[in-house]
C-alpha cells in the first residue's frame, strides 16, 4: 500500500510541486530574517569587515575561471584575447584608482583590447 502511494507521489508531479513550495518558503524565511527584529543586530567587527569583501569575492569567483579556463581546462597558450583584456583592465584600474569612474573605465579598457584581438585576429 505504501509502495503504491509513493509511486503515485512520484508519478503525479506532486513531489516536484512540494519541492518548489518548500524551496520558496526556505528562501523567503532566510531572506526576511534580517527584517524580523525591531532593532539592528549587533555584528562583531570581524564579521562586518569580512562582509565588505563578499561582493569582491563573488565577482572574482565568477570572472577568474572565465579568464583562465576554456572548456573546463586551463588555457595553455598566451594567444588568448581574454588574458590581454584582463591585463588591460587591471592596468587601467591600478593607474586610475581613487580618481573616479574606475569601474566603467576598467571595463572599457579591457574591452578595447579584447574586441580587436577576438574579432580582428580571431583569438
Amino acid at each position: 500500500m505504501i509502495g503504491l502511494a509513493w509511486d503515485w507521489v512520484l508519478s503525479s508531479g506532486l513531489w516536484n510541486h512540494l519541492s518548489i513550495v518548500l524551496m520558496a518558503l526556505i528562501t523567503m524565511i532566510t531572506r526576511s530574517f534580517f527584517f524580523i527584529p525591531d532593532r539592528e543586530i549587533p555584528w562583531p567587527a570581524w564579521a562586518s569587515r569580512g562582509l565588505q569583501f563578499a561582493p569582491i569575492a563573488a565577482v572574482s569567483a565568477v570572472i577568474v575561471p572565465e579568464i583562465i579556463m576554456t572548456n573546463g581546462e586551463l588555457i595553455t597558450t598566451f594567444k588568448d584575447a581574454r588574458l590581454y583584456g584582463a591585463f588591460a583592465g587591471l592596468a587601467y584600474f591600478v593607474i586610475r584608482r581613487g580618481k573616479g569612474q574606475v569601474v566603467m573605465g576598467t571595463m572599457l579598457a579591457g574591452m578595447l583590447v579584447f574586441l580587436p584581438l577576438r574579432l580582428g585576429l580571431g583569438w
